[in-house]
C-alpha cells in the first residue's frame, strides 16, 4: 500500500490555523452538496468559510487540493469508524465484517456533508488520494491493514488481490444503489453485501 500525501502547502502550526483549515474543508463539503465539483472554487470556499482568499492559498494551491484534503478526511473518518466497530468484536471471521463496513459507508453517504458527491475523490481525480495508486486501491490497502491487524491473518498478495476486487465490486454496486435512491436502494445495498461476503468467504475457504 502506498502512503497518501498531504495536499497542504504547509501544515497549520497553531490551533487557530488548524480550525481555519477545517472551516475551509467544511465549506468545501457544503458547496459540493449544493453544486457539485464543477461548482467548487477557491473563491466560494473562502466566502463560505468566512476567510480571506489569501488564507485559502496559504494552505492550498487550488480547489483540487482542498477536495483532496476533504477526501483524506473522509478516508480517516471511514477508517476510524471501522476500527471502532472491529474493536467491538462479534465476527466469526474477517469476511463477516463486510456488512458492518457497508453499513458505515452507507451511513456516511447519508450523513457526512460532501461525502455523497466526493466520497474518496473520484469525482475530482481517480488518483486524488495518492498519485501512485487509484483511490479504490488506497481504500483497499487501508482495509487490508486493519483486517491483518485485527484478525491476525497473513498479509499475502492473494489477500491484497481479494480485497482490491472486493472494493472495486462494492464500489460499482453501491454506486448503482445510490443512483436508484439518494439514500441507497436497500435491496441493492443488501445484494452488494451478499455478493462481496460470498466472494471473500470463498477466498477464505480456498486459502
Amino acid at each position: 500500500m502506498t502512503e497518501t500525501r498531504t495536499p497542504l502547502r504547509r501544515r497549520p502550526a497553531q490551533r487557530r490555523s488548524a480550525e481555519r483549515v477545517q472551516r475551509m474543508l467544511d465549506a468545501c463539503a457544503e458547496i459540493l452538496d449544493e453544486d457539485g465539483y464543477d461548482g467548487l472554487s477557491t473563491t466560494r470556499i473562502a466566502q463560505r468559510a468566512e476567510v480571506a482568499i489569501g488564507s485559502v492559498y496559504q494552505f492550498f494551491p487550488d480547489k483540487r487540493a482542498v477536495a483532496q484534503a476533504l477526501a483524506l478526511r473522509n478516508l480517516e473518518e471511514f477508517g476510524e469508524r471501522i476500527s471502532a466497530r472491529l474493536a467491538e468484536g462479534g465476527f466469526a471471521d474477517w469476511s463477516d465484517t463486510v456488512g458492518a463496513i457497508i453499513e458505515i459507508f452507507v451511513d456516511m453517504h447519508r450523513t457526512v456533508p460532501g461525502f455523497r458527491v466526493l466520497r474518496f475523490g473520484d469525482v475530482a481525480d481517480v488518483n486524488l488520494l495518492d498519485s501512485d495508486a487509484d483511490n479504490n486501491a488506497v481504500v483497499a490497502g487501508r482495509l487490508r491493514k486493519m483486517i491483518v491487524g485485527t484478525f491476525g491473518v497473513q498479509d499475502t498478495p492473494a489477500l491484497a488481490t481479494a480485497l482490491a476486487i472486493a472494493v472495486e465490486a462494492g464500489d460499482a454496486v453501491l454506486k448503482m444503489a445510490f443512483r436508484r435512491d439518494p439514500d441507497g436502494d436497500p435491496l441493492i445495498v443488501a445484494e452488494a453485501e451478499r455478493l462481496i461476503h460470498g466472494y471473500l468467504a470463498a477466498h477464505i475457504e480456498e486459502s
